[in-house]
This record gives C-alpha cells, sequence and structure tokens, in this order.
C-alpha cells in the first residue's frame, strides 16, 4: 500500500514541472511545496483533465464513494488495488471517467522482519517529480456541498521494491499518463494494461526516521537518510 508520500521540493520546481507537464501555467496560493510527509485526510495535489486542458487542484486523500453513509470511510479506501478497479463498485465508476494523477517525487513504506520495522522513503532516480496513478470522485454532505476525494492505484510490487513491501504506487510515464488522463479512452483493458507492474523504474530506496509514521512530523527529517544500527535482511 501507499500511506504516506512527499513532495519535498520547492514551489517554483513544481510551478516548472506543472507548466512543462501539463501546460499548466497558474496554480492556486492553496497549493504548498514542499511537504515532506503528506497523510491520508490532508489535501493532495492532484491533475486531471475535463478534455480540453489539464487542470490541478487539492483534493482530500481518502476515497469517499458517493453511496457512502458518512465521509469517515474514506481512511479506509486511500489506496486502490489495480488488479481490481473495474469489479468494485466503490471504484468503477471512477476507473471509467473519474481518473486522475497525484504528484509526488517520492513515498514511504515500512520494511519489516523478524526484528525490526522500519521507514524507508523511496524516489525514482534520474526524475525529480513523478505522477501517480489516481482516482477521484463526489460525495454530497447533508448539506449539500460536495466532498472531492481520491485514492492512489497500487500495483504489485516490482523486484526493487518487493524487497520492501508487496505493494506499491502505480507510477506512469509520460505515454501512460496521456493515456490515464484522456476522459474519452473508456476501454478498461486498455488502462488496466497501464498499471501493470514495471520493472523498468530504477527506484532509490533508503531508511529514514520512523517518526514519519506520525502525520505532525512535517520537516526536511523525514526525508534525511539515517544508518541501521541492526543488520536486518531487508536487502
Amino acid at each position: 500500500m501507499c500511506g504516506r508520500f512527499t513532495i519535498a521540493v520547492s514551489l517554483d520546481d513544481l510551478k516548472d514541472f506543472l507548466h512543462e507537464t501539463y501546460d499548466i501555467e497558474d496554480i492556486s496560493d492553496q497549493i504548498t511545496s514542499p511537504r515532506y510527509n503528506v497523510a491520508p485526510g490532508q489535501d493532495i495535489i492532484v491533475v486531471l483533465s475535463d478534455k480540453t486542458k489539464y487542470r490541478v487542484g487539492l483534493i482530500k486523500w481518502g476515497f469517499v464513494p458517493p453511496f457512502s453513509k458518512d465521509d469517515k470511510v474514506g481512511y479506509q479506501m486511500i489506496n486502490a488495488r489495480a488488479e481490481t478497479l473495474s469489479e468494485k463498485k466503490a471504484f468503477k465508476p471512477s476507473f471509467e471517467t473519474k481518473r486522475c494523477v497525484i504528484i509526488a517525487d517520492g513515498f514511504f513504506e515500512w520494511a519489516q522482519n523478524e526484528r525490526l520495522k522500519q521507514a524507508m522513503r523511496i524516489t525514482v532516480k534520474n526524475q525529480k517529480i513523478f505522477s501517480m496513478a489516481g482516482l477521484w470522485t463526489t460525495w454530497t454532505r447533508k448539506d449539500g456541498s460536495n466532498l472531492y476525494t481520491c485514492t492512489i492505484v497500487t500495483t504489485k510490487s516490482n523486484h526493487q521494491m518487493s524487497k520492501v513491501h508487496e505493494r506499491m504506487p502505480v507510477i506512469l510515464d509520460k505515454k501512460a499518463e496521456k493515456v490515464w488522463l484522456n476522459p474519452e479512452i473508456l476501454d478498461l483493458n486498455t488502462l488496466s494494461q497501464l498499471l501493470n507492474t514495471k520493472e523498468d523504474i530504477d527506484l532509490n530506496i533508503y531508511p529514514v526516521t520512523n517518526a514519519v509514521g506520525n502525520a505532525e512530523f512535517n520537516t526536511m527529517e523525514c526525508i534525511s537518510p539515517i544508518k541501521i544500527t541492526e543488520a536486518p535482511s531487508l536487502f
């Protein structure tokens, strides 16, 4: 799964990425960077397409299906398994028509063996910022107002990531991203092929402080490498 990630780049670098990748020039003042420990329940940076252009905004992380009785279910739906998107009542409508990407520069996962549970940060080599496949939806509150929420799509880990965890976010290259964000593409088989495990993604994996498990901890220390005194067989 993916329960924490980072967008630990300067606001200028983020703006440059959005302009070069999506031709987005203006962003809301509510979009900030760097963020060293992005957690479920927070608003995260999402890009989607309205058929004529790409748009960027903030959407709450934690998917709340339209049929839900309340929004608390969102904390249980921060991830969606790529293999079952077309089978799940909660996700299939968004898989068909409400796809997005989540902007990140790294994510956290916890490696574990019989002696140690250790937070690890994972980045993509030679890629300062990358896009994770996501789904978004709209939930209507009792007062008639709308809540926009999203989830990160995960897939089976590639060889590098499997040493840490069995799942990882779907990281899209530019070609796949254009297809994923195109609302006119409705064929679910075509879309599903974009979500397969990718062995050609070169990852950088290193240990960081376990304090990243606390959502209130949001400093550069979250992404600083640490030395592990024990020698667990994580790698």
